[in-house]
């Protein structure tokens, strides 16, 4: 993939059974180093194009021909448009209070108001941290969330975020439009994902509204001879998840073929 892996920022994973704590990148590592120890050849190039049959385009020039196409090729985030966000992704910058708070529990967290759902982040988050700040940046705040947020004791900072604030290679805080900049060396932003994929109009592999690939309990697609794993078809699923989704077996040629689709919440 031309823009590397979703998780690359991240300097360590959790919920993957005895990797707890490695690298994105060792990860990859190791699986690059068993997959070849089976003859599998690999190639760091960008697929340009996979016209059917199947002819595979690469972007050195290379045209390889395949029987069958996998594609596995993830989900990426859309980010909020505030400066510095993109910078301090998946360091200090994180989504979720399920993968991330307890890593960085007791500590002062801020939450951004970038999503719908941000004031249920920073409600959760209290139970990790007794030092919460709310970022209203562009949400409207109603009386009864604003007596949720003081019932936590999480303080309100209002006005719209201009920036993130960094200290060398940290996260220092927040900085509003008003020129102040709140101390929050951790933040929390909600954010959207987007499938990342070369499944082109052209195949006719279907999707459903939001986008994602649609398969069937197997992995294939509408496409004969294509199939869809990990996140490119499961938005939600984990590092282990989208990595089983590539072994699931094939079932019997006269099972009937049951679409299942993924949705966006």
């Amino acid at each position: 993939m031309r823009a590397g892996p979703r998780n690359a920022p991240a300097a360590h994973m959790h919920g993957f059974l005895s990797r707890d704590g490695m690298s994105p990148a060792d990860l990859l590592a190791v699986g690059r180093a068993e997959v070849a120890g089976y003859g599998v050849g690999l190639f760091e190039s960008h697929v340009d194009q996979i016209d059917p049959g199947f002819s595979v385009r690469l972007d050195g020039g290379a045209v390889l021909g395949a029987r069958r196409v996998v594609v596995a090729t993830g989900l990426r985030d859309e980010l909020p448009a505030i400066p510095g966000a993109r910078e301090r992704w998946g360091k200090d910058l994180l989504f979720c209070p399920y993968c991330h708070a307890y890593e960085v529990r007791d500590q002062p967290i801020g939450v951004l108001g970038t999503h719908p759902g941000a004031v249920r982040h920073a409600l959760l988050l209290r139970q990790w941290s007794h030092d919460v700040v709310f970022f209203a940046h562009t949400l409207d705040l109603g009386a009864e969330e604003r007596e949720q947020l003081a019932a936590r004791g999480i303080v309100v900072a209002e006005g719209t975020v201009k920036r993130l604030v960094t200290d060398g290679d940290r996260l220092r805080g927040v900085e509003l439009v008003e020129g102040h900049v709140v101390p929050a060396p951790r933040c929390l932003s909600s954010r959207t994902w987007c499938p990342t994929t070369p499944c082109s109009p052209a195949w006719g592999c279907e999707r459903d509204p939001n986008g994602w690939v649609t398969t069937d309990d197997a992995g294939r697609t509408s496409v004969f001879g294509v199939w869809a794993v990990g996140n490119v078809s499961d938005a939600k699923a984990l590092v282990i998840t989208a990595a089983g989704r590539g072994r699931r077996p094939r079932p019997p040629s006269n099972m009937t073929w049951s679409r299942r689709t993924s949705s966006v919440p």
